[in-house]
């Protein structure tokens, strides 16, 4: 074939990759899907770089999701003046992430540290494969990949349909929901609209999730499933609570000691997920006891008027709508209590719901 025969159907399959392209996007748009990027290891990785940059105008967050759903960064930054560098992850412990930033001797910087305690007090290699895996690419991150996030993050501002883990291919297959079997387990699958990430890794619930009684109901079912599985685990024997709160002393220690400023965050949850954590983790055996060992300032939600007033709508998170309110609040404690200096604490004592 010559070039000229082979520029024709080039041209036709470009025009019909376009077409479906377009009529795809316009679909989902006029469905109310909104623009969320790939919250992966390029993104994680991107964020990690800023958390040794400007260390005295940045704060780092590190946890599970609750903080993604719970820190409005926007707000964050008006009440505060300090940038957030989000770097918590989904169903995760945030321990490999404070025993990273404990041993890289760049980092001296202010650290805050959301605690939800059956994925902090966990031995479970499942809850420490995200942050190992995205620390790794971190410190083995390519020029060539840096570029790459760089452009499909551009893409991603602009298309819904380049949202890979809900809306590819492979999305759509695990959407088809196959059973468990023996040897194969099927994580469950959540609505698209419960969790849409920003460019800077906040999680949101769109107001078409809140909309919908059935998704918040199967959200629910989600925890509660996880929590039969919990019940059927053995407990956290005394030995491996007292190797993590070493491994979390260590590396607190190490911040600290570069003058670096350690905080410990518990944000809500509520309905009866909120009750069986209380039973399964005790406040003063595993709260108190983390503060007290680590020597580390600590807020707790349940004792701050103005953090202790919110309901999850699926028991775990909150809506933006509260995020928005509970970070006011919180940036109000931190002036009050004179946890650190940042450069405008908006609002001081200014508590409300």
């Amino acid at each position: 074939m010559t070039d000229k025969t082979l520029l024709k159907p080039a041209l036709m399959a470009l025009v019909i990759i376009v077409t479906v392209v377009t009529i795809y996007e316009n679909y989902l748009r006029n469905q109310n899907v909104r623009i969320s990027y790939d919250d992966g290891p390029a993104m994680w990785a991107d964020q990690r770089a800023k958390a040794d940059c400007l260390q005295d105008k940045r704060v780092v967050f590190i946890g599970s999701s609750r903080i993604k759903f719970a820190l409005d960064i926007p707000t964050w930054e008006k009440q505060t003046g300090l940038k957030a560098v989000q770097l918590a992850m989904v169903g995760s412990s945030p321990v490999p992430v404070l025993k990273d930033l404990g041993n890289d001797l760049n980092f001296k910087g202010k650290l805050i540290i959301d605690v939800t305690e059956f994925l902090f007090f966990s031995n479970m290699p499942q809850h420490s494969d995200t942050p190992n895996k995205n620390i790794n690419y971190f410190h083995d991150q390519t020029p060539a990949q840096k570029a790459g996030f760089e452009l499909n993050q551009m893409l991603e501002s602009q298309l819904v349909i380049l949202d890979k883990d809900n809306i590819s291919l492979n999305a759509a297959l695990d959407g088809l929901q196959i059973p468990s079997r023996k040897g194969v387990f099927m994580m469950p699958i959540f609505p698209l609209q419960f969790d849409r990430s920003t460019s800077d890794r906040q999680s949101y619930m769109t107001d078409a999730f809140l909309a919908s009684p059935k998704e918040i109901h199967q959200v629910q079912g989600i925890w509660h499933f996880f929590g039969e599985m919990a019940k059927a685990a053995p407990p956290i024997s005394e030995m491996e609570i007292v190797e993590i709160l070493k491994t979390v002393k260590l590396a607190t220690d190490k911040i600290k000691a570069r003058g670096g400023k350690v905080l410990f965050l518990r944000t809500p949850s509520s309905g009866p997920l909120a009750q069986g954590e209380k039973m399964g983790f005790p406040k003063e055996k595993f709260w108190a006891r983390l503060l007290n060992e680590t020597h580390c300032y600590g807020i707790h939600y349940e004792d701050y008027l103005g953090l202790n007033g919110f309901v999850c709508p699926e028991f775990s998170h909150l809506k933006l709508q509260d995020a928005t309110v509970f970070t006011k609040n919180l940036t109000a404690i931190l002036s009050e209590k004179k946890v650190w200096t940042a450069p405008s604490f908006k609002n001081k004592n200014n508590l409300k719901l």
